[in-house]
């Protein structure tokens, strides 16, 4: 009996093969409530199958939203305008910055003889920015054999003009609702008729500190403050860290009080960074009276920070080694120091490293712990140490961000772009270590 029904089982498995069938799904009968019963549970399966797309959809859309938003707000700043001026270079021992800065307002009346009266005279001056006087001076200065000779200059353009330039004034509106008045705006259509206008690559926002004028306003001073905060921060959490990781993991015994320390690192690595700002406050600037607004104590703040972090990396890279390498190192005769420095902090080392680039691409973009140490001073000179005063990307993005001018908009999207850009490359190369040194067991 039971050998007929398997023969019966097998014959309907073979046909169902032959008709390119799964032979192990039960389909009952349309009409039996086990069906009624299949049909809902598929049907609720592909109503969180919809709910799921329909999130990851959302989520993507909103990525794109705000990369879009970025870019368009951000990828004018990298392109700059600059005036052709006709102007008649002084000798280096001769010119001072009133004299360049005269020999500049003397070329724009030249250029514009119908101009007449103060206010409109201080609009034709308004038209080069104030870097102008700098770049002319520079020019003159590199160009020793042409003083006394005149000579063809392309000279910044102020951020009004800039802006009008790149499209961005509502000309719509009433004169007295925009900053560029219609006498400037013929002006520089004037300028642009006899291709005296032009753009160019904004190479000043990466060579250049902070800035009064947009127009020459940079990153490269908030760029270096980034850097020796940085190196601070990982030359003081990262032996701390692997250190702290080795002891617990390898070495600590298992009781209350090595379970109390993996507690509240746990939770130190879920406080609010400002909380790491109020502790830098008081240890470092109030009780040891550290240089404020430096590199080195806002290094050594974010180290606080990301300490946590680094040492639940390193302690889950360090367990993930097999006890089969300690016992294998054990046999061979070697000692508790020597298996672990020998045997499993090299072959964790790559996830010790990735969770430390990751601890760092984390504190890169850090603003609060920062702005409680005073590192929002206005800074236009880049930092020759750690000890210097210096800001960060972040805090500098937070500076023109609460600027007033218009202009300082575009200079907050592109430094945002900036710091995006550099977080992917650090979690790009983070993802290349991991892949590139993994050890699989």
């Amino acid at each position: 009996m039971a050998h007929n029904k398997t023969l019966r089982m097998a014959k309907i498995v073979s046909k169902r093969i032959k008709k390119k069938k799964n032979p192990f799904v039960y389909k009952p009968k349309s009409d039996s409530p086990k069906h009624q019963w299949l049909k809902q549970r598929h049907s609720k399966e592909d109503r969180f199958k919809l709910f799921g797309i329909l999130a990851v959809s959302l989520s993507i859309l909103f990525m794109i939203s705000l990369f879009f938003g970025i870019i368009s707000g951000g990828a004018s700043a990298f392109v700059k305008t600059e005036l052709n001026i006709s102007v008649k270079l002084l000798a280096a021992s001769d010119g001072d910055r009133s004299a360049y800065r005269n020999l500049i307002r003397k070329s724009l009346l030249k250029e514009f003889p119908d101009i007449s009266g103060r206010r409109q005279k201080l609009e034709l001056y308004n038209l080069l920015s104030n870097g102008a006087i700098e770049k002319l001076s520079q020019y003159a200065q590199d160009n020793p054999e042409l003083a006394d000779k005149e000579v063809k200059v392309w000279l910044p353009a102020s951020d009004i003009v800039d802006m009008y330039v790149k499209g961005m004034i509502a000309m719509e509106l009433d004169e007295s609702l925009r900053k560029i008045s219609d006498m400037q705006v013929t002006a520089v259509e004037k300028m642009t008729a006899n291709n005296n206008v032009r753009k160019v690559f904004n190479f000043d926002f990466f060579t250049h500190g902070d800035s009064r004028n947009p127009e020459e306003a940079g990153i490269f001073t908030a760029l270096v403050g980034s850097l020796f905060t940085m190196l601070v921060a990982l030359m003081v959490a990262f032996p701390l860290g692997v250190a702290s990781a080795i002891y617990l993991e390898e070495f600590a015994s298992r009781n209350w009080f090595t379970t109390l320390i993996e507690i509240n690192i746990n939770n130190l690595a879920a406080v609010p960074s400002i909380i790491f700002g109020l502790l830098g406050l008081s240890i470092y600037l109030n009780y040891f009276g550290m240089p404020r607004s430096s590199s080195l104590v806002g290094g050594m703040t974010l180290a606080l920070l990301v300490l946590p972090v680094i040492i639940i990396a390193a302690r889950n890279a360090l367990s993930c080694v097999p006890d089969t390498v300690r016992y294998a190192a054990f046999a061979l005769g070697a000692s508790k120091v020597q298996v672990v420095f020998h045997h499993i902090l090299p072959y964790s080392m790559p996830g010790i490293m990735t969770g430390v680039i990751l601890a760092v691409a984390r504190a890169f973009g850090e603003t609060a712990p920062l702005l409680m140490i005073g590192m929002m001073a206005f800074i236009v000179d880049s930092p020759s140490g750690v000890t210097d005063p210096s800001t960060s990307l972040p805090i500098q993005i937070y500076l023109w961000a609460d600027s007033p001018e218009a202009a300082f908009a575009e200079k907050t999207s592109a430094a945002i772009l900036v710091l995006l850009v550099i977080l992917i490359f650090i979690n790009l190369f983070a993802t290349y270590l991991r892949k590139r040194f993994a050890v699989k067991w």
